[in-house]
């Protein structure tokens, strides 16, 4: 897929993963449109990132948690862009505890913001692609839902059902000629980092990562922004975490 001409609608695109994205598909020359809770000067940053690439940038403020927020987000791209050829699912949060600590509310919430978001967006724009028989869905998993994790077991749920909710799109899809992958970052340097001790990140780096580094946003970016443009890649969800799920413990 060629990105000249085309609309990337990125949730959670204010920040982290979800920034380092917008400006790489503008880069390769997709207009842009970011979604975030709030347009703050994160959003505002991320704006002038695209627009300095001669690419339009519309900031659509939405939760994705909330079905018909996702849905106006869609619509909003679609009249002020022209439409939606390319999706990233980049919206989330933490959802920290164990089964008897954490509160049904919150099991909920993940559900809601992780998995419900994406069925609401695609049956937004799966319509919108199906007309022009092109397009590319890329959803945002962790490698926390490839492999179990103490303390964790909402979020390691919730970004389990992403390969599989890839894969069962992608196989639907494949006829109308769009694409559905999907990506699982390991520890990448983000906000959502940031609870990690001193301590916890010396061990990422010495026992836990082959590659003895943390990632950066611009990592996943780049393979995001591979997925797109690959025209013979669907189904697939790829894992970049400096080789931590591929290790014998």
């Amino acid at each position: 897929m060629r990105l000249d001409g085309k609309v990337s609608l990125i949730t959670g695109g204010t920040k982290g993963i979800g920034a380092a994205t917008a400006v790489e598909l503008a880069r390769l020359g997709s207009d842009i449109v970011i979604n975030g809770r709030q347009i703050d000067e994160q959003a505002n940053s991320v704006k002038e990132k695209v627009t300095s690439l001669q690419r339009r940038c519309l900031v659509a403020q939405a939760d994705m948690s909330v079905p018909d927020q996702a849905a106006r987000c869609v619509q909003e791209a679609t009249t002020q862009l022209g439409g939606v050829d390319i999706l990233v699912h980049a919206a989330g949060e933490g959802a920290p505890g164990s089964l008897l600590d954490i509160a049904p509310e919150s099991w909920y919430k993940a559900f809601d913001v992780h998995v419900h978001a994406v069925f609401h967006l695609c049956r937004a724009v799966v319509p919108l692609m199906k007309k022009k028989r092109e397009g590319a869905i890329i959803l945002i998993s962790s490698v926390a839902g490839l492999r179990g994790c103490l303390g964790a077991i909402t979020y390691g749920v919730v970004k389990g059902a992403l390969p599989q909710f890839a894969r069962s799109l992608a196989r639907e899809l494949a006829d109308d000629n769009i694409r559905v992958n999907c990506v699982s970052p390991g520890v990448i340097r983000t906000r959502f980092q940031d609870y990690l001790t001193p301590d916890q990140v010396k061990t990422n780096i010495e026992k836990r990562i082959p590659l003895h580094r943390e990632g950066k946003p611009e990592d996943v970016a780049a393979v995001i922004a591979m997925l797109v443009m690959n025209d013979f890649i669907t189904g697939e969800n790829i894992a970049v975490d400096g080789g931590m799920t591929m290790r014998i413990a």
